[in-house]
């Protein structure tokens, strides 16, 4: 692959609005990503749902070529929590769309990402979770010769400063299941992570919630309804001028990470407390003598990473 080669990438998700707008980022920058596929998980909403909603996004961009695979149904040792309340019982409330006449892939979403890094050369595919860890762990458990194949890893999930969204102490995706997110943070793979520190500084305010309305497309339409009804649940908790766009985050990173900024430091996953379960307990200042595994970023260009986003899903033919 030569450096000018777009990076291949698998994106594992729960969509989830924000999700949608991560999978709508990456199908319309074809010069920096080429997606190898995308795999469902339980999260946000059941996996069914998921499922559906991944398919739905790929139609809306007019790209129903994409391959989607249905992964793990539950965390690995409890049972799953969802985010209803947040993405609606959907998982893409916002506006309606009609279910996808595109099928879903026969195989399995863990065992596609195996056989993916199997084929592929060494250090050509990224991992990018959007969702609970749970496909990636699984396929790390099953297979993990896969291990040292993985690029990297770059992720939504956890924080530091910013603390928990689900609970005082942790943020959703990891929550749903620390187990397989202690799994990946131990593995070993380069880690590149967008916590809620880096995400709450990309706000939706109502100048960009109007950019895609502006395009005066289907999916322009699509777009601020999603983010419409996405929003409301975070202004109203964080009294924001705009909810926070997580997901998107991280393929904006492998577009443009000049974007981002944080410190590569030692990030370890609660597991066991009733109290702090699911928390990224991230050394941000150094104070314990253990290995840094983690590029965790903790800023953001909110106007660069708005304009990308809207350009490059500006692109798409939905």
């Amino acid at each position: 692959m030569s450096p000018n080669s777009p990076r291949n990438i698998i994106i594992d998700t729960d969509p989830g609005q924000d999700d949608a707008m991560a999978i709508l980022l990456a199908l319309g920058s074809p010069e920096e990503v080429n997606v190898l596929g995308i795999t469902v998980v339980a999260g946000n909403v059941p996996l069914a749902l998921t499922a559906k909603n991944a398919r739905k996004v790929c139609e809306v961009a007019g790209r129903p070529d994409v391959k989607v695979f249905e992964g793990c149904d539950r965390p690995l040792a409890h049972t799953l929590v969802t985010a209803e309340h947040v993405h609606g019982k959907t998982g893409l409330d916002g506006i309606e769309l009609p279910d996808p006449v595109m099928p879903l892939q026969d195989q399995n979403g863990v065992d596609f990402i195996i056989d993916t890094l199997r084929a592929e050369p060494a250090g050509t595919v990224t991992l990018c979770p959007l969702g609970p860890l749970t496909n990636i762990a699984t396929a790390f458990n099953k297979a993990p010769d896969i291990i040292e194949k993985v690029q990297e890893i770059v992720l939504m999930g956890g924080a530091y400063f910013e603390v928990g969204n689900v609970t005082p102490a942790a943020e959703f995706n990891i929550y749903v299941d620390p187990e397989a997110a202690d799994i990946v943070f131990k593995s070993g793979v380069q880690l590149t992570v967008m916590p809620l520190d880096c995400t709450h500084k990309v706000l939706v305010t109502a100048p960009r919630l109007q950019a895609f309305r502006d395009f005066g497309t289907h999916l322009g339409d699509v777009v601020a309804g999603w983010l419409d009804f996405f929003e409301r649940f975070d202004v109203e908790k964080y009294g924001s001028l705009g909810g926070p766009l997580h997901d998107p985050t991280v393929i904006a990173y492998l577009i443009k990470p000049e974007l981002f900024s944080g410190r590569f430091i030692n990030v370890e996953i609660e597991t066991h407390s009733d109290l702090t379960r699911g928390m990224t307990v991230a050394d941000w200042w150094g104070v314990t003598n253990r290995a840094p595994n983690a590029m965790f970023m903790a800023e953001a260009d909110a106007d660069g990473f708005f304009a990308l986003l809207t350009e490059r899903v500006a692109r798409l033919n939905g």
